[in-house]
């Protein structure tokens, strides 16, 4: 996050220098009279009336250039403003890129609270099974044989299914997520150089779903590994 802040930054100082400066104001200027020549000298009054439309045509020159001047800043500026257009819509194309990875991180997170929930139910069923199972070999102990197998069992049983449904919803988001991510990629509007990476968290979810079946194989049929 931070390089892209100064990338961004750097951007920016480099379009404030590249801002064309403005013409400078050309300077006032007053419409000199009509000379008042001798009509009786035809060409003296010839001459000075060309030098008068000499000065004249010179201050037209002037301002034409200077309107030039201008035409040439703003098509200057108007450069200016469609680059930073271009790199708003390029920050805005990273923006979205990365928000795909955010929602990818909250899934996982989604992941994790159903992992840690299924967790406690199979542990909690696993040990109740052994201890109130030692419990009713005791003399004296007043306790149903199969009670703390069947409310263990009862435990773990929850805990697989609420990991299987959190697996099954957790492949089929992860899945539109990446088709979505995917179809904008194509269109264009979006970056997405970044991999989605494996899931460490899908891995694990799976490993403790295998964990789990184990332990409720073991209890209702005294297998191993946990028989």
């Amino acid at each position: 996050m931070e390089s892209i802040k100064t990338a961004r930054s750097g951007n920016s100082e480099g379009q404030e220098d590249a801002l064309p400066p403005r013409p400078a104001p050309l300077p006032p200027w007053t419409l000199p009279p009509i000379p008042d020549v001798d009509r009786s000298d035809a060409d003296m009054a010839s001459v000075e009336f060309s030098a008068y439309r000499t000065n004249l045509s010179h201050h037209r020159t002037g301002l034409s250039d200077h309107r030039t001047s201008l035409s040439e800043y703003r098509t200057d500026l108007s450069t200016h403003r469609t680059d930073l257009s271009i790199d708003r819509t390029e920050m805005s194309m990273r923006r979205t890129g990365m928000s795909f990875q955010r929602t990818r991180l909250s899934a996982e997170r989604t992941l994790m609270s159903v992992i840690r929930t299924s967790l406690s139910l199979i542990g909690f069923g696993f040990t109740i099974y052994q201890v109130f199972g030692r419990l009713v070999e005791l003399p004296g102990v007043k306790l149903e044989a199969h009670a703390p197998r069947n409310f263990g069992v009862a435990l773990v049983a929850l805990g697989i299914t609420m990991l299987v449904l959190g697996i099954v919803y957790h492949v089929n988001y992860m899945r539109d997520l990446r088709a979505e991510r995917t179809a904008m990629m194509g269109e264009g509007l979006i970056h997405g150089q970044t991999r989605y990476p494996v899931s460490f968290t899908l891995l694990t979810a799976v490993a403790l779903l295998v964990l789990g079946l184990l332990a409720i194989a073991s209890m209702v049929f005294g297998v191993a590994p946990f028989g």
